[in-house]
This record gives C-alpha cells, structure tokens and sequence, in this order.
C-alpha cells in the first residue's frame, strides 16, 4: 500500500507540521513503504523530487504566510485547489491518503479524492477547525463549515488525534471510538541536551549571562494567551535578573513587540526563529519555557512544543486553562506547574523562587527528561503509523473494531 500525506509544509521548512510530517514518512519509508508527499513549493525548490525514500509532489500556492486574515485566505484556497488536484493524479485505488490539517479542511477534499479513487482516508488532526477560528473570532457563521468537516471524518478509514480531548471533539461529532486513536506528536527527530559550551555562547551572544531566562519558543499564534505572558513579565519588571525571551515569528509578533515597547518592559526580548540545527541550543538557553493556550481553545488543540522542551530538559510554566490536557500532561510528569490567567501573581512568585534558588529547578529538569523518555519519539510514531494504516477500520457500514484509545 503506498502512503500519500497531503500538507501545507514539508522539508525544507521548519514549522512544526513540516518537521514532524518530515520525521514521519521518512520513518514510514525507511520501513519500506511507499511514501509520496504532496507539499507547497518554496522558493528555489523543484516541483519533484525524492528525499530519503520519500517522493515529493510541490504544487504552486502562494506563500505569502502574511499575518492578516485574507492573506491566509488566499494561502489556504491556493493550496487546497492545488493540492486536490495533484491528489486527483496521484492517488490511486488502496493507497492511503493521510491528511493533515493545515490547511483547515484539506482532509474534507482528501476524502472525496479518495472516494473517487478508490484510496482510504485517513486524518492527521493536528488541530480542530472551525471551532479554533470560532473561538477566537465569535463568528457564528463558521458553524456552517462542520457539517462537511464531520462527514469527512465519519467516512474515513481512521482519524489521529493529538490527545483525549480532541478525540472525544471527534466522537461527539459522530465518528465510531474504533476509528480514532490518540497519538501524541514527539521532539523533533535527534533533539536531545545541548552541550554547555553551545548554550553558553548562545546567551553570550544574546546578552543573557547571569539571567534567569524565562522563554517562549515557536509561532507566536492567536490560540495561544500572549497577553498574560505580557502581564507576567510585567509583575517581575523589578526582578532584572529575570528576562523573558520569545524566539519565533507569527501573527501576533508585531502586536506584542509593540505592547512590550509601550509598557516599558525593559525584561522582554525577542529573537527570530532558529533553525533545525540549532533548535537544541535555542531552547536549551532557557532555564524555563512558557507554555499558554487561549482559554475556550484547549479542546482543540494540543502545543507539541512541550516535547521539545522536555527532550531538552527544561521545565515549562503552563498558562491557560488548568484542567485542560496540556496543563495535566506538565503537572502529572512533574516537569512543570499551571497557572490560569488569573493566577498571574502566583506564577510570577514561582519564578522569583526559582530564580533565588536555581537549585530547585534540578527535580523539575530531571523529571523533564524522564518525561521525554518515557514518551514517543519519529521511530515509535511510524511504528505506531504504520499499525494505524495496516489495521485500518472497515468502510461505514461494516462491524466496527474494538476501540483502540
């Protein structure tokens, strides 16, 4: 059986869909599956080409990855049109077209190709939408995109989520427990602890000697509680050894730079996104990372930064919701604490603790590590991966298999 994934991103880039659907299907290849990936085309890469066993298929979409909503509009109706229609072509009848979800509904075309061809659709949800979009702009009318949304997921061989609380999303959108199964993502493929010298020079070059560092790593999204952060770093402005450091871009960048600036908070940085390779460093110049989540998005999606920073061995501070999974995945390992927004002042005296005895922070790191040990890494998930697609549920309408969460 030959494996199709359909997605925005793929190597070369580096955000967070493109490196763990990178990781997985060369995984699945080098199990000895066919594995072809229908990606966008970035600047300076060819249409075709094939990549550690993996075929990729790049389509024209534009890319302009702008910050407003109709240029992500535009991005996300290029892509889909260019990206069924190459699913069209390359599909054939038994394959199994895996469909992640950026962009939003891409598995709802996937679906219907492989109706048309005869293939299995499986779902790769990373994130739930419309409901994200709903709960962060209170317009009614994304209802109408569900119903489409839920059918494609009803009908499809299998869906993977992130965590329970996207599975049960599913199930009360109809989909049978046989055909979901809870698959958490994993650190980026080789990360590991950096080595002191590479950390050392790293804060040298940033000014951050002799600081607690307090950071924020990845895309600076809407789903994610950036202004609590913000008043965080507000209630610790008259502790100077404590810094805040946001490294990575996204929609809400600019917005923050300018909130910092205007608050005179003189403790905040910013840095651009690292690369791959030096992703270890980057986060591993933080004595702590932040973890947040908008409250009324945390059914629906699931920060998979928090495997980076446990492979890394670097506690999290989780703000956001507190009985929500991300909040009990921290707390219950014992490699972090939750705050909810309202609890602000509480988290700025637990940093001011671990500041004043950086010692305290060992049981935390350590527990950090366990954590990410204990958990999945690219070679279990294209075990895992392929189990999925070798025992896929029967088409709607058959017996249904034992439920596998």
């Amino acid at each position: 059986m030959s494996v199709v994934f359909v997605n925005r991103f793929y190597w070369p880039d580096e955000t967070a869909t493109a490196q763990l659907l990178t990781d997985l299907a060369e995984g699945l290849a080098a199990q000895g599956r066919t594995v072809t990936v229908i990606t966008s085309r970035p600047p300076d890469q060819s249409a075709s080409e094939s990549r550690r066993g993996v075929r990729i298929l790049r389509i024209g979409s534009t890319r302009a990855r702008g910050t407003g909503l109709a240029a992500k509009a535009l991005d996300f109706a290029t892509f889909f049109a260019g990206a069924t229609a190459r699913l069209l072509g390359a599909a054939r009848r038994g394959d199994a077209i895996v469909a992640l979800t950026d962009p939003p509904l891409i598995g709802a075309g996937a679906w219907l190709v492989a109706r048309l061809r005869g293939a299995r659709c499986f779902h790769w949800v990373q994130d739930i939408y419309p409901e994200v979009a709903l709960a962060l702009t209170g317009r009614p009318e994304l209802r109408v995109l569900s119903p489409w949304r839920d059918r494609a997921w009803r009908g499809a061989a299998g869906c993977v989520t992130l965590g329970r609380s996207m599975a049960g999303v599913l199930t009360q959108a109809g989909v049978a427990p046989g055909r979901i199964r809870v698959l958490p993502n994993w650190a980026p493929a080789g990360l590991g602890p950096p080595g002191l010298d590479e950390v050392g020079a790293l804060r040298a070059g940033w000014g951050l000697i002799g600081k607690f560092v307090v950071g924020y790593s990845g895309n600076l999204g809407r789903v994610h509680d950036l202004e609590s952060v913000l008043r965080l770093a507000a209630a610790l402005a008259d502790t100077p050894e404590i810094v805040f450091l946001f490294t990575g871009g996204g929609p809400q960048r600019l917005a923050l730079e300018e909130a910092a600036r205007s608050r005179g908070l003189a403790n905040v940085q910013f840095r651009p996104a690292q690369p791959r390779a030096a992703l270890a460093a980057s986060l591993g110049a933080s004595d702590l990372h932040l973890v947040t989540l908008r409250p009324g998005c945390e059914d629906y999606v699931f920060p998979s930064k928090i495997y980076g920073i446990a492979a890394v061995g670097r506690p999290v501070l989780f703000l956001g919701p507190l009985g929500c999974e991300p909040a009990r995945t921290v707390t219950a390992a014992g490699f972090g604490r939750a705050f909810s927004p309202e609890q602000v002042p509480a988290a700025a005296a637990f940093l001011r603790s671990l500041c004043a005895a950086p010692a305290t922070g060992s049981p935390l790191r350590a527990a950090a590590l366990r954590f990410s040990a204990a958990g999945g890494n690219a070679q279990a998930a294209a075990a895992a991966w392929d189990e999925v697609l070798a025992n896929a549920a029967p088409p709607p309408g058959a017996a249904e298999p034992r439920p596998v969460l």
